[in-house]
């Protein structure tokens, strides 16, 4: 940033006549119709290329908890607003009819096991029978079929018993993910179906958490080209916080959007002390290297009217006047000149409220 130095010129100074340094002199009562004015200026210098935008937190990784059976919700073991752990079991369903339903399958099983037995001993009999020439092929073919028709009834039965054990398994739910739990949704007694609402919970993960954000598209050849090299750093800063989370841009938008003309990326962010949070907004940073010899002037003196940008310019009578200008980057408190203005020449910082072209100044501060 450009600091202006105090100084008090004497009345015979010229006032705003870009000359060298300035040094503390004692100055002469200005008259009457002058205005005070702070002025600094117009230098070439490398300034840092720094992007800010407002962003918005997305959870890194969203789950909607539901029940995969029909059931009564026998204990809810998770506090709304609770921090689990990818396996921390968060409900407990009756599984009275399902352990019923285990039982079922585990019988069939043991009584179709037995008819497949009996079938497999009848086969090899009539095997034995047939090769002796006792009983034509067709007997023998009948009990073949029959055994097999035994022996997948029992392969039913396996799977039966495997879904039965699944079923049983979602009687207890676990946390998915690592994240934060949303409110509670249902109460010990509640009656909930497969896949069907409401959900047990919503988990948010928020370490690490995005934040995406928005930056003009003419830097998006610059800002490919950062990330080509290395992981381009990106800071986050929250609301009413001075102090910054720094993470890395790790997405890039596949379009433009043309109504506003700014492309969408999205920075990762560690997140350990959860400072940010999904849908959060904050303030956003990124910095794509310097840009070398630009003309700067304070922030402050950049004012705008009907016909767009100007400043006020001092000139050798000790007069301001007006100057449209083309402005490009602000960058902590200092404004890119684009257009308007030329190295060492002398702009009004402060005290433009009164002035209009032609009046009278004299320097309280500057350069």
């Amino acid at each position: 940033m450009i600091r202006a130095s105090r100084i008090l010129l004497p009345a015979a100074l010229s006032l705003l006549l870009p000359l060298g340094g300035c040094t503390e002199q004692a100055a002469a009562p200005p008259n009457n119709q002058a205005v005070p004015v702070v002025v600094a200026k117009v230098q070439r210098r490398s300034i840092p290329v720094e992007l800010r935008a407002i962003g918005t937190g997305k959870a890194f990784k969203t789950v909607s908890v539901e029940s995969q059976v029909a059931a009564i919700v026998k204990e809810v073991h998770y506090h709304q607003g609770q921090v689990v752990k990818r396996g921390d079991l968060l409900v407990t369903l009756d599984n009275q009819p399902l352990l019923a339903s285990l039982a079922q399958a585990q019988a069939a099983l043991a009584r179709d096991q037995a008819q497949a037995q009996l079938d497999k001993v009848q086969l090899e009999r009539y095997a034995k029978l047939l090769k002796a020439g006792i009983v034509p092929r067709e007997q023998y073919d009948q009990y073949e079929a029959t055994a097999t028709a035994a022996n997948a009834t029992v392969q039913a039965d396996q799977a039966a018993i495997q879904t039965a054990k699944i079923q049983l398994s979602y009687c207890s739910i676990y946390a998915p993910i690592s994240g934060v739990t949303g409110a509670q949704l249902v109460y010990p007694g509640a009656t909930v179906k497969a896949n069907d609402v409401p959900v047990l919970v919503v988990i948010n993960q928020v370490s690490p958490l995005y934040v995406t954000f928005s930056v003009p598209q003419q830097f998006l050849d610059q800002i490919k080209q950062s990330m080509a090299g290395s992981r381009l750093p990106v800071e986050a800063t929250p609301p009413g916080s001075t102090i910054s989370e720094r993470g890395y841009l790790t997405f890039v938008n596949n379009t433009v959007d043309a109504a506003t003309g700014t492309i969408e990326l999205m920075g990762t962010f560690a997140n350990a002390d959860h400072r940010l949070w999904p849908g959060q907004f904050s303030n956003v940073l990124i910095r794509l290297g310097q840009q070398r010899n630009v003309m700067v002037i304070p922030s402050q003196a950049v004012q705008t009217g009907q016909n767009g940008d100007f400043v006020f310019v001092g000139k050798p009578d000790m007069t301001g006047d007006t100057r449209a200008v083309k402005v490009g980057l602000s960058v902590r408190n200092e404004t890119e000149i684009l257009e308007g203005l030329s190295a060492g020449e002398t702009v009004v910082t402060d005290g433009q409220v009164r002035l209009v072209p032609g009046t009278k100044v004299y320097l309280t501060k500057g350069l």
